[in-house]
């Protein structure tokens, strides 16, 4: 019967994603007041449906009901509650529910937090998203349908891909997907202001912090998936350069950019043609990564489905909503103003360099994620791009950035003396050259050129970003406390400095655990003691050990520093009961300055076992400075001016209202 409701339930929620595509449209044409709140109604109710649908598709799993296809396909009666639930989104049928109804989420959210807004633009944005979501709900319905029976059902279920029966997974794919889907607001503002021909700077101003909040999704969502990569898949890395990996740093690079040029249109009424040109590519990228990773031309770990048939609607689909847009923004393109002008030395001249260097960042990895699926295409010799590619033409472009990440907080709009700004600098500059030089000497007493650079870039990234706010602080008048001065910095510039800090965080966790890292991989006794990086590890044991569906054989390993015991870890090596897939369990001892990470591998006899030990530096900082960027990105979305309804908005409502609409 929950199948049934699912099933009916996302047939509503198509119905209304039509309504809410073409009333509103239609309202906004005919300043029809009535007809564009249509779009708020619908918004919601689509949304209602599909939480119907996604509970009732948990409710499948959780009683395990093996008459539905996928159920059977992804679930098992010993398989725990947890991940019964996020079994749920595990594979191709239900990860695609999640993402409509992410994309629902996201609509309801425009629909509620959007009043003060004038009611036609906000009609035109849901239309779109309302078209976004005609596509995968039908795309759901017709191909990946996630409530199709089974007759006759089966007594077992085949149990959920062992890779994804971890933690990390079970927030992963959410975070993720409210990322890329998020995107689909910014792309939906831009095209609503196609639409309207009202090309102003008011369109961004409204559509920043829903940029802002998708951007800390899809940041939350990456520095996950490499988290989980670390401690899943027991190779003692979290980067790979896989092709899905890179699926969802094409759109984060670009989203990136896109805070960025919004904050230069709003501030300055200035590349106006260029954020929307980012914010159709953003949401873009976000629909080939959903392509490359549910198509089958990929092979990786991330991987959903091979079914060329899916993946030729997902490009259709692709080609529809990129075709269209730009098309529409090539129709606009002589209606974009010029916006106010600037020096060559400027705030706005940084943010656009940064701007190109973050869009050839990301061609450089769509050009290597691409390449050799063309290849393949033409029928010639495959070619494998792996890591030495993005990492010779990948990192060249992120040193520059780095600077200009710096610099850019301390110019001024329109222009800024080089001497002035070079004044402001000089001392953090040379206090950065130096940290990138001492700090790897003092702490491991070796270093190498780009190793010092590399420290140098991050140290400037902090040293700069505190700077910023120090020096706010500064030019308060005398009769200002400190307490009061910071108080009234905006919370986007409390955002800004904390994201830019996090950079330099993450920078530090890249290149000490890129230059330090030490490892061995080794044949090991009972008893046998291995030095690694002053560390001295000693397999004791490995005993087996039954858990809720698999059978685990367990390591136990002591760790001692100088003679003195440092800790126990317990690495595992599974086997999964019903589809009898190895799996590797690492045992990490996580610590701030390093990490212990220890795998086990095969036996070799009865008392020696294969052994991988990992001693990696600083790794956590990698995590921990994606945390600081997203509570940048959430405080830069929190900021007043987007909380608080201006005099200014209401009239625009009522001017909007009261005005014939320039026709869609």
């Amino acid at each position: 019967m929950a199948a049934e409701i699912g099933q009916f339930t996302l047939i509503i929620a198509l119905c209304l994603a039509i309504t809410q595509s073409v009333i509103p449209l239609i309202g906004a044409y005919k300043n029809n007041f009535s007809w564009m709140a249509v779009g708020r109604t619908t918004a919601s109710g689509q949304f209602l449906f599909l939480i119907i649908s996604f509970i009732c598709l948990t409710y499948c799993f959780v009683t395990n009901d093996f008459s539905v296809l996928y159920v059977a396909n992804n679930s098992n009666t010993l398989l725990p509650v947890y991940y019964q639930i996020s079994a749920v989104w595990g594979a191709h049928e239900g990860s695609l529910l999640l993402w409509v109804l992410c994309l629902a989420g996201w609509g309801y959210a425009v629909s509620i937090f959007s009043r003060s807004l004038p009611e036609d633009v906000v009609a035109r944005v849901l239309a779109v998203m309302g078209m976004v979501s005609i596509g995968f709900l039908s795309f759901t319905l017709l191909t990946s349908n996630p409530f199709e029976r089974l007759f006759p059902a089966a007594i077992e279920g085949r149990d959920l891909n062992p890779l994804l029966q971890d933690p990390g997974l079970v927030i992963h794919p959410p975070m993720l997907y409210m990322g890329y889907v998020g995107f689909s607001v910014a792309f939906a503002f831009a095209i609503a202001a196609l639409l309207s021909g009202k090309l102003d700077s008011a369109w961004v101003r409204w559509s920043r912090p829903w940029a802002n909040i998708a951007w800390v999704f899809l940041t939350i969502g990456i520095a996950l998936g490499s988290w989980w990569a670390y401690h899943e898949l027991g190779w003692g890395g979290w980067w790979f350069w896989d092709p899905v990996e890179n699926a969802s740093f094409m759109p984060w690079l670009v989203g990136t950019a896109l805070i960025h040029s919004l904050a230069v249109t709003e501030k300055r009424s200035t590349f106006k043609s260029w954020t929307v040109l980012l914010s159709i590519l953003a949401f873009s990228l976000s629909l080939l990564g959903t392509f490359l990773v549910r198509s089958g031309v990929l092979v990786s770990v991330h991987s959903f489905a091979s079914d060329p048939e899916r993946g030729v609607y997902i490009l259709a689909f692709l080609a529809v909503v990129v075709g269209g847009s730009l098309t529409l923004y090539a129709w606009r393109a002589t209606q974009f103003s010029s916006g106010g002008r600037f020096d060559m030395v400027s705030k706005e001249t940084m943010l656009l360099i940064n701007n190109v260097l973050l869009v050839v960042a990301m061609l450089t990895i769509l050009i290597g994620t691409l390449y050799p699926l063309f290849l393949d295409a033409l029928g010639l010799p495959k070619l494998s791009v792996g890591p030495p590619y993005f990492s010779a033409v990948f990192v060249p472009l992120m040193l520059p950035l780095v600077v200009l990440m710096g610099i850019g907080p301390l110019a001024k709009w329109r222009r800024v003396p080089i001497k002035e700004l070079f004044n402001k600098l000089k001392i953090l500059l040379v206090l950065g050259v130096v940290l990138g030089i001492v700090m790897p000497l003092a702490i491991y007493r070796d270093t190498t050129v780009m190793t010092a650079v590399g420290i140098a870039a991050g140290a400037w990234a902090i040293l700069t970003s505190v700077f910023a706010i120090t020096r706010l602080i500064a030019k308060r008048d005398s009769s200002t406390s400190v307490t009061k001065a910071l108080s009234k910095i905006p919370r986007a510039m409390y955002g800004m400095v904390i994201a830019h800090i996090g950079i330099g965080l993450f920078i530090f966790g890249v290149v000490f655990t890129s230059a330090f890292s030490d490892q061995k991989e080794i044949s090991v006794k009972f008893g046998e003691q291995i030095e690694l990086a002053g560390y001295t590890f000693n397999l004791k044991s490995v005993g087996s050990v039954q858990g809720p569906n698999y059978q685990a054989m367990r390591g136990t390993v002591d760790v001692h520093k100088d003679g003195e015991f440092v800790t126990n870890l317990y690495p595992e090596k599974r086997i999964y009961t019903v589809q009898q897939n190895p799996m590797t369990e690492p045992g990490i001892d996580t610590g701030w300055f390093r990490d212990l990470y220890v795998s086990l591998g095969e036996a070799v006899s009865e008392n020696e076992w294969g052994f991988r030990i990992y001693y990696r530096p600083f790794v956590q900082w990698i995590w921990i400075g994606c945390l600081f960027m997203s509570i940048g990105g959430v405080l830069g979305a929190m900021d007043k001016r987007y909380r608080t309804l201006t005099k200014t908005s209401k009239q625009t409502t009522q001017t909007r209202l009261s005005t014939p609409v320039t026709p869609t």
